[in-house]
């Protein structure tokens, strides 16, 4: 399960509501690259594939797919935006190891 913070939802619903191409889905996923190995991949989308998994947590729908998945197993999505903000935060208790910017892991 993957859990998203209320400031991640209002800021991902503010997104969302800006959108003119009204995608109703978060697509969260993980791919190869990034100095730690993998990457955390962020995005919207509007179509559900036969593969991904559906979440629905605080409000927002994620689909992910079934290999990320595995990756993301309790996995909270935050969002800071003060000084030292960076945006989206993938707090994962899988990842070993993460990179300084915090955008890649590893196991």
């Amino acid at each position: 399960m993957i859990k998203i913070s209320n400031s991640a939802k209002e800021r991902l619903l503010y997104l969302l509501d800006k959108d003119t191409e009204n995608k109703q889905f978060v697509r969260v996923g993980v791919e190869s690259g990034g100095c730690s190995g993998l990457n955390y991949k962020l995005d919207f989308d509007n179509s559900r594939n036969d593969e991904d998994e559906l979440i629905e947590d605080n409000d927002i729908k994620l689909l992910i797919n079934k290999k990320s998945f595995l990756y993301l197993v309790g996995t909270t999505l935050e969002f800071s935006d003060g000084l030292n903000g960076k945006g989206f935060v993938f707090n994962n208790p899988n990842a070993s190891r993460t990179c300084g910017c915090g955008e890649s892991f590893s196991l």
